[in-house]
């Protein structure tokens, strides 16, 4: 069948769902992934035909997307910090936002004098971890997550990417019954946490795609106690930090003045409320004292 011919029927049965233009990136990203050809093919080839067997590939990931399944997770990898991080079901799909938070702390610590200890708490796919090590030299790094499925999914991108991060089990809410790890019983120069911060009121303003297909566990808090993942951070970190060392977070759009008083709270110092590239409240950072 010719390419382009597929490449209609893709945005006469996606269009309505995801607009022209996403339609134009999901056909490109699959045509690179699965049949090892540039976007630009069709310019040079308009008359490409592609056997039965690439036919069929991308015909399973059209009735994918028709379910509005992520792309990501359908080719199984997800972009991140200009690497390519293995996704799964069992992790959140690494954002922008979060890229951004990276390089915040890639751009604070650039020039660090000495070898740094990080944590990141609720790691998932290991991206803000990982892509830490890969920039930082002798770093030793570590990463927590409650679910065993997230940390499979991390350890390979580990591998995968030749990288030296340090992965345990630990469930943020319950840090002190946790001691006992020894990756815990230190202090670090950076914390790090991404946690759960969308409250189940905010559901309707997210797509299906998010829902129905990323883990509820690493999305939703209760609407009553939105804040409870980021009051067990901020305390472990009131703790375990070194002095002036820096706790990053990335929050809720609409409680970054509620999050940041709890750094205030802790005697945190020099707190510092970032908006993402969108405009919306998304970073925060505090130094203890």
């Amino acid at each position: 069948m010719l390419l382009r011919e597929i490449k209609n029927i893709y945005h006469s049965e996606l269009d309505a769902i995801y607009g022209k233009e996403e339609v134009n990136s999901f056909f490109y990203l699959l045509i690179e992934h699965y049949l090892d050809l540039e976007r630009f093919v069709l310019t040079i080839q308009p008359g490409l035909v592609i056997d039965k067997e690439h036919e069929t590939v991308i015909f399973q990931a059209l009735s994918e997307l028709k379910l509005e399944k992520p792309i990501q997770h359908i080719i199984g990898a997800s972009y991140f910090m200009d690497l390519d991080f293995k996704v799964s079901e069992h992790v959140l799909i690494p954002r922008p936002e979060t890229e951004e938070l990276v390089r915040w702390i890639l751009d604070d610590y650039k020039n660090a004098a000495k070898a740094l200890t990080i944590l990141d708490m609720g790691t998932g796919s290991g991206c803000i971890p990982i892509s830490l090590d890969k920039n930082l030299t002798d770093a030793k790094i570590f990463g927590l997550d409650i679910s065993n499925n997230a940390l499979k999914v991390a350890e390979e991108n580990n591998g995968l990417l030749n990288t030296g991060v340090k992965f345990f089990k630990a469930d943020m809410l319950s840090l002190d019954a946790e001691t006992s790890a020894k990756e815990l019983n230190q202090k670090f120069d950076i914390i790090i946490s991404n946690p759960p911060y969308v409250r189940e009121l905010e559901k309707a303003e997210m797509q299906n795609n998010v829902i129905d297909h990323e883990p509820s566990l690493a999305l939703f808090v209760p609407d009553e106690d939105p804040l409870k993942f980021y009051i067990a951070v901020v305390n472990f970190a009131a703790d375990h930090l070194n002095e002036d060392g820096c706790l990053y977070l990335e929050i809720n759009q609409y409680l970054g003045e509620e999050t940041k008083q709890l750094l205030e709270k802790s005697n945190f110092k020099t707190i510092e409320l970032r908006k993402d590239m969108f405009g919306n409240d998304r970073m925060l950072k505090g130094i203890r004292e």
